[in-house]
């Protein structure tokens, strides 16, 4: 199998340039009726469904370890392979499929920026078969440090080498809009709304690394320290996962479940302090 290099965010020509080449696994995460219309030829399409699970009211949790392997082994997806997801939301499905690809200890990975729209959009090549891979080999075992549990999370509160970003709206942040028992958000949590990494006059593709920086230089966010994201369920916030990952950040993890965890347990502290986004 040919060794593939790409960064972790790669543009659509890029993705162009390597169709034919083996080495390589296309992850559709889009809508099931947007990938009957059209899809990136040869794409795969994994519904976001069998990439979490849930426990309600808690939702987006990690599943186990036996049905990652499982899903890995049904996609085609096997450790040399390198994997490229894209979706039609801008980002944020197929950023949690590579975030899961970190938990099971799959480092070849990439996001298509701006996913479908920049995609088809740009002009690139449509088609609108249904692809499957034959069934590899996958056997690998769960990570820990791409997760910050809620324990982990807790025992952390007062500690100044953790930094905690909020990927939700300006409302859920505030507690003004309720999506739990509890309103508001984790105690020091800093409010960077996952829109604002995206840029919608570039078909949803994440701002230029210096719009980036600016935004996490704006919020106090520094790359020296340890960097736990969250929004509802880990749905938003995986794409600022992939984002600080792209930076060069060293340490993010994600929390999933998210508020849908930490909103519904009556022993978590919260804050309902406004700030002014940026």
């Amino acid at each position: 199998m040919n060794d593939i290099r790409l960064p972790i965010l790669i543009e659509p020509e890029q993705l162009q340039s390597i169709l034919q080449q083996p080495g390589s696994v296309i992850i559709d995460l889009c809508k099931p009726e947007s990938y009957q219309q059209a899809h990136v030829p040869g794409a795969i399409h994994l519904d976001y469904s069998q990439i979490v699970t849930a426990a309600p009211p808690v939702m987006g949790l990690v599943p186990d370890i036996q049905q990652l392997n499982d899903l890995m082994l049904q996609t085609g997806i096997s450790p040399d392979s390198h994997v490229i997801a894209y979706d039609d939301e801008g980002g944020g499905k197929a950023a949690r499929l590579l975030y899961t690809l970190d938990i099971m200890g799959h480092k070849k990975y990439s996001l298509l920026n701006g996913g479908l729209h920049a995609w088809a959009n740009e002009g690139h090549p449509l088609e609108s078969t249904r692809n499957a891979e034959p069934a590899s080999q996958y056997q690998s075992s769960m990570h820990a440090q791409p997760i910050a549990s809620r324990q982990y999370i807790l025992d952390h509160l007062e500690d100044d080498s953790i930094q905690i970003i909020d990927a939700r709206t300006s409302g859920e942040f505030t507690g003004g809009r309720k999506l739990a028992v509890k309103g508001g958000h984790i105690p020091g949590a800093i409010n960077i709304d996952w829109l604002m990494l995206m840029d919608r006059q570039k078909n949803l593709r994440l701002k230029s690394n210096a719009e980036l920086w600016d935004l996490l230089n704006a919020h106090g966010i520094t790359p020296d320290k340890t960097t736990i994201v969250y929004c509802q369920t880990h749905h938003r916030s995986a794409l600022t996962y992939i984002a600080l990952k792209h930076l060069g950040f060293k340490d993010v993890r994600g929390y999933p479940g998210s508020w849908s965890d930490w909103g519904n347990n009556p022993d978590t502290p919260v804050e309902t302090v406004t700030i002014l986004s940026t």
